[in-house]
């Protein structure tokens, strides 16, 4: 699908819109009726004909996917249960960004055995633990840029050495619910576009590049951005660790566009 064709097709549905994840199920559960619906399923490498049922319903809880989708298929007499979990990302701001994961730095620790000399870096970083050092541009918390380099360097190091393990937590998650799909659909300039990957393909996508301290201070794992949760209105949860990428990204690489 091009440019244009993704325009015509966001002219078309933006009456309709996206609310939120439920309409991307009523579309799986029409999908008969719904081109949109039939061309996710031509991008998961469907065949239409093939398919004798689809059934979409909201994942419950706190998983990466969003949306599970249960496809019986009838290939050659032969038939047969798939079963893909989708993450879907809403959009509306082209250069917005999402949270794909927030958590206390004590329970990354847990999931990525992070050291102890890091973990205090870290909860420095996310003003759980409030800095002595002076002259900070936070008084709250210290940016990764503003500790010894020593502590920068080790803090990188162990980024870089666990990427892999780290990319694949954030975007893809463990697990039953662990995500297949990433589905992006972004509602601007009263059109809607989407672009529909497998989530090997949205890890290589967001995980492209390496680790690096950035211009505000903190790290950024290819295009993963960490940065403490802030607001909450000054209260404790301010104080977590969380993860952003711009769902956009996904389009950049859409070779059908």
């Amino acid at each position: 699908m091009n440019k244009k064709d993704l325009i015509q097709l966001g002219s078309a549905t933006a009456k309709g819109g996206f609310q939120n994840e439920r309409d991307v199920v009523a579309k799986f559960n029409n999908w008969k009726k719904d081109k949109i619906a039939q061309k996710w399923l031509q991008a998961m490498e469907y065949k239409l004909d093939d398919i004798e049922y689809v059934k979409a319903s909201k994942v419950v809880g706190q998983y990466k996917a969003d949306i599970q989708v249960q496809i019986q298929i009838s290939i050659k007499l032969k038939s047969q249960l798939d079963v893909q979990n989708l993450q879907v990302k809403l959009v509306s701001n082209p250069q917005g960004f999402n949270q794909i994961d927030k958590r206390w730095i004590d329970k990354y620790a847990e999931l990525w055995d992070i050291p102890k000399e890091i973990v205090k870096d870290l909860k420095l970083f996310t003003g759980e633990t409030k800095p002595t050092k002076k002259n900070l541009k936070d008084p709250r918390r210290m940016l990764i840029a503003e500790m010894d380099k020593e502590n920068q360097k080790r803090i990188v190091n162990f980024f870089e050495e666990n990427r892999i393990l780290i990319i694949s937590d954030l975007i893809q998650g463990r697990g039953k619910f662990s995500a297949d799909w990433m589905l992006v659909i972004l509602k601007a300039n009263n059109k809607v576009e989407w672009a529909l990957k497998s989530i090997n393909e949205a890890m290589n996508i967001f995980g492209e590049g390496g680790v690096r301290i950035t211009n505000q201070g903190s790290i950024r794992i290819g295009k993963i951005g960490m940065q403490r949760k802030g607001g909450d209105n000054g209260r404790p949860t301010a104080n977590m660790l969380q993860f952003k990428i711009n769902p956009v990204e996904l389009f950049y690489r859409d070779e059908n566009k």
